[in-house]
């Protein structure tokens, strides 16, 4: 029996480029010496996704649809094709093409070579424009400097992992705030690395927003380090070394405590900034646990076609 190979594609409101999608990855899957299921994971769309995963699960049986009851977000959709995924390899990736079905046959050698685990680096995305690039770069950085963890920079949600790997998400990773390409890359075992060049979206728009993109920044870190905790005792450190400063100033000038108004202003509205912005740090922890302790479903499926139920 020969290897298979599962393509988890991450669907919302993707009705104008599923079509061009399917043809363009059974084109590229049909040149691979691997049996093959295309799962599509409907995430809640608003339009006509879901009439159009229906006719192409009808017209071809290797098509299979994991419908959610709503919209749960891109990380859920993810973990639930992983779930419902039967290939020795799974591939992730979206919709809309950016990610290119091309990569797939250097992908699948990378598992014949004996890797586990493949993560997909961008090297461009000219559709993303220069602020999004640049905001993209610096979050990399910035969580690379916090966490333990080393990430590829510009690592994307089209990644690539063996069953094996698949077994310990489905099992030992299933936070309700998650950052699933970074588990990809913190789980271990024999992994690769593969550059691509980002395609422009073939139809439709980005569906993370500013503030989305922010939030999911905060959750990232939040779940991957807790160096923010700390700030608060380096604050309380440097507010002490400030404040022995002064005292030594004041004892060898003998000109008394600095004074004027402006002065007293500055320095409460300095010191009230660094209190709740380490009280807000710490709030955000606090909403992840409560988020962890609720324990509620990472996702709800409402129907599949093409699939047993697991």
């Amino acid at each position: 029996m020969g290897k298979r190979l599962s393509v988890v594609v991450s669907v919302y409101n993707e009705e104008a480029v599923l079509e061009q999608f399917y043809r363009e990855t059974s084109r590229v899957l049909g040149g691979v010496a691997w049996d093959y299921e295309l799962l599509f994971v409907n995430d809640g769309s608003r339009d006509g996704s879901l009439p159009v995963l229906k006719r192409l699960a009808q017209q071809d049986g290797r098509v299979k649809i994991v419908s959610f009851s709503r919209n749960f977000g891109h990380e859920a959709a993810m973990i639930a094709g992983i779930d419902y995924s039967s290939g020795d390899v799974i591939i992730c990736m979206d919709a809309d093409l950016q990610h290119p079905p091309e990569c797939i046959p250097e992908i699948l050698r990378k598992f014949e070579e004996g890797c586990q685990v493949v993560s997909m680096v961008r090297t461009k995305n000219r559709s993303a424009g220069l602020i999004k690039n640049l905001t993209s770069a610096a979050f990399y950085n910035l969580i690379n400097a916090l966490s333990d963890v080393h990430f590829e920079n510009n690592a994307s949600d089209f990644f690539a992992v063996s069953r094996q790997v698949a077994e310990v998400l489905k099992k030992s990773y299933r936070e309700r705030v998650r950052f699933l390409r970074g588990y990809v890359q913190n789980v271990g075992f024999q992994r690769a690395t593969i550059e691509y060049e980002a395609r422009p979206r073939a139809a439709g728009e980005s569906k993370y927003s500013i503030r989305k993109l922010f939030q999911f920044s905060v959750n990232t870190i939040v779940c991957f380090s807790n160096l923010p905790l700390k700030l608060g005792i380096y604050a309380g450190l440097g507010a002490g070394l400030l404040g022995l400063i002064v005292l030594v100033y004041t004892l060898l000038t003998r000109q008394g405590a600095p004074s004027g108004y402006a002065t007293i202003v500055v320095l409460i509205c300095f010191m009230f900034a660094v209190l709740f912005l380490i009280v807000g740090i710490i709030g955000e922890y606090i909403a992840i646990l409560f988020t962890e302790l609720k324990d509620r479903p990472i996702y709800i499926v409402e129907r599949t076609e093409n699939l047993d139920e697991v």
